[in-house]
């Protein structure tokens, strides 16, 4: 099957979430009705392993009808009390990508936004059928960080799960969704089999498995809105002014680069 996929791209679970992520969380209720439509649909979900795993094997391992994919991103203490219950109720696996330094615990740098996971419910999370990824240490923007640092952010963070869960992390997402051919080949060279980016678009086999498309969802995402979003229809138009700010941010961070290797290459 190579048919797109869509990948949903959840952040906090919360009915009180702080300010700093109030627009990238979702209520309980609205992601159990979520849940419930996808049930509702017939979607099934998987993780992005095994996704990964279907398009590397051309079709030798197997996909259900309709697949689906629920993703986390950096690890807000609301994915466990809010959303596992949920997809147990289901029987729905997920994907959970841990910023490790954001993770309460002997790795805590103190940078994460709002309540976080502690490792004892991330252990729980994967046993309840949660893939467990990674999303660097610190969340920086990693294709503005020096070679070195880069390596760092991501091997600290493979080892970190590593040794929590005696598991190696597979799958990785890209802080802030964003990459460039060098972050996605340090990825690699890291050791993670897949990695997903944002581009609020279907996940297709053509991306590549490092570069493959999630589609965000957020307080204000209404339930017809998430409908269309599964079923793929109007999907340029409800991200219109999200690949506006990301086409100008880009332009930016381009020119970010230039200064700094222009820098570089005068010291």
């Amino acid at each position: 099957m190579n048919a797109p996929v869509p990948v949903l791209m959840y952040h906090a679970v919360a009915s009180e979430p702080n300010e700093a992520t109030r627009g990238l969380s979702v209520a309980p209720e609205a992601f159990a009705e979520q849940m419930d439509v996808l049930k509702d649909r017939g979607f099934h979900p998987v993780t992005t392993a095994r996704l990964a795993a279907h398009w590397r094997s051309e079709g030798f391992a197997p996909l259900p009808p309709d697949p689906v994919l629920i993703t986390f991103d950096d690890g807000y203490e609301g994915v466990h009390r809010h959303a596992l219950p949920v997809l147990a109720r289901h029987g729905f696996p997920a994907t959970l990508f841990v910023s490790t330094g954001w993770i309460r615990g002997a790795y805590d740098t103190g940078g994460g936004p709002d309540t976080m996971l502690d490792w004892d419910q991330v252990r729980e999370l994967a046993a309840g059928g949660v893939e467990i990824g990674g999303h660097s240490h610190t969340h920086p923007q990693l294709d503005q960080l020096d070679d070195d640092t880069l390596w760092s952010e991501l091997i600290r963070c493979k080892e970190i799960v590593a040794g929590e869960l005696g598991a190696v992390p597979a799958s990785f997402a890209y802080p802030y969704g964003y990459s460039s051919r060098r972050v996605r080949a340090r990825v690699r060279a890291a050791g993670f089999g897949q990695a997903l980016a944002v581009g609020n678009g279907l996940a297709r086999r053509r991306q590549g498995p490092y570069a493959l498309q999630r589609l965000t969802v957020r307080r204000s995402t209404t339930s017809e809105e998430f409908e269309r979003l599964v079923q793929g229809r109007a999907i340029t138009r409800n991200f219109a002014g999200d690949r506006a700010l990301t086409k100008g941010y880009a332009m930016v961070r381009r020119a970010r680069q230039v200064r700094r290797k222009a820098i570089r290459s005068r010291v």
